[in-house]
C-alpha cells in the first residue's frame, strides 16, 4: 500500500486486495490523517482486484473525514470491486471517478 501527498490531494493506493489484513492497514492510514476542510483524499483502487466487507468497513472509516469538511473520492474501480460497491449500494455513499486523471481535472478546476 502506498500513500503520497501532492499539494493538497492525498492519494491512497491500496494494493491487490482489501480483506481483513489490508483493510486494517487502510483503516490505520485513514486514522492517521487529519481531515481539514478543502483537503481532498483520493483512494485509488486501480491495483485492487478483490474487496470484502472488511475492505468496505475500512473505506467507511473515511466517511468521518467528509463530516469534517474533507472531500473523499474513490477512483479506478476494477470490475469485481465495482460490483461490490453496486451490490452494497456504496456507490451512492462515495463520490466515484473513472480514473485518477478525472480526479486531477476536477481538483484543478476548483477555485
Amino acid at each position: 500500500m502506498t500513500l503520497t501527498q501532492e499539494r493538497q490531494p492525498i492519494v491512497i493506493q491500496p494494493q491487490q486486495c482489501l480483506d481483513l489484513e489490508h483493510g486494517n492497514t487502510l483503516r490505520e492510514q485513514l486514522s492517521s490523517l487529519v481531515p481539514h476542510p478543502k483537503h481532498l483524499w483520493a483512494i485509488d483502487l486501480v491495483k485492487v482486484n478483490f474487496m470484502n466487507s472488511s475492505g468496505l468497513a475500512a473505506l467507511l472509516k473515511g466517511v468521518s473525514a467528509i463530516r469534517s469538511g474533507c472531500r473523499l473520492i474513490i477512483c479506478n474501480l476494477q470490475a469485481p470491486v465495482r460490483t461490490i460497491f453496486e451490490l452494497t449500494q456504496m456507490d451512492s455513499v462515495f463520490e466515484i471517478y473513472e480514473n485518477y486523471d478525472a480526479v486531477v481535472t476536477m481538483f484543478n478546476a476548483q477555485p
